[in-house]
């Protein structure tokens, strides 16, 4: 339900280059800079390579009748777990004049996981950590069919206000027009979990992660809480500055 692309690197705009041959320069060059940046900090020892301080609401989370978890189905990347840790993490739907209650039904869908993590939504998608948009996900050419929802993440160098780099990420999600019903609920509940860090699936029909869409979409488990809480307290580079 979701490919997991491990990197795309975005061109940042006006390069300042105005013929075809020195654009295609300068984006090689880019490449290579961000390349370069990321492989670099993603390994650095100068920055720490340890978990983050659970929010509050995933802290207090307690299991007390021993569900499990899936834990040992998620992938971490060579930089660590796929965690944030600014909260409220923000997120951006896409604001669709012709069709408000997909939004309605979006929104109200992924506040659910706001009990274990903070949301904030905002309004613009430059200013979000993830984008929720209502369009067939991208083709993958190794799949012989398109996907009706997927979530991909991209990784990037940023700066403190003090000028010290850190690789940060953002996740896009691509729900396709053509979900209907209880399924557009589920299918963003399940994306969405992906883009909250959960990068793998339950082998169990009954968590929201489960690897495959079912007649009956299951809410959130206590499974799934309990392998979130357990991705949030592994160690990551991502968030940690240079220092």
């Amino acid at each position: 339900m979701a490919i997991r692309t491990k990197y795309k690197l975005v061109i940042p705009p006006k390069l300042g280059i105005y013929t075809l041959s020195g654009i295609a320069t300068a984006i090689i060059t880019v490449l290579i800079i961000l390349i370069s940046q990321i492989s670099t900090i993603a390994t650095d020892d100068k920055i720490p390579f340890k978990p983050h301080p659970l929010p509050e609401s995933l802290a207090n989370w307690k299991d007390l009748n021993n569900k499990g978890d899936y834990f040992d189905q998620i992938e971490s990347a060579n930089f660590g777990y796929l965690v944030f840790s600014k909260f409220p993490i923000k997120v951006y739907i896409e604001n669709l004049v012709s069709n408000s209650n997909w939004k309605e039904i979006v929104a109200t869908a992924i506040l659910k996981w706001d009990n274990y993590l903070p949301l904030n939504l905002v309004e613009q998608p430059q200013d979000a950590d993830i984008k929720i948009i209502r369009k067939n996900p991208p083709l993958d050419p190794q799949k012989k069919r398109a996907s009706s929802a997927e979530t991909r993440y991209q990784v990037s160098v940023k700066y403190t206000p003090e000028g010290f780099p850190y690789l940060s990420h953002r996740f896009t999600i691509w729900l396709s027009p053509t979900q209907t019903g209880q399924y557009i609920e589920a299918a963003v509940l399940h994306e969405f979990g992906h883009g909250l860090g959960i990068w793998g699936h339950s082998p169990e029909p009954t968590d929201v992660m489960y690897f495959s869409q079912v007649r009956e979409p299951p809410p959130i488990s206590v499974r799934d809480i309990n392998t979130l809480k357990r991705i949030y307290q592994q160690p990551t580079r991502l968030g940690w500055p240079v220092l």
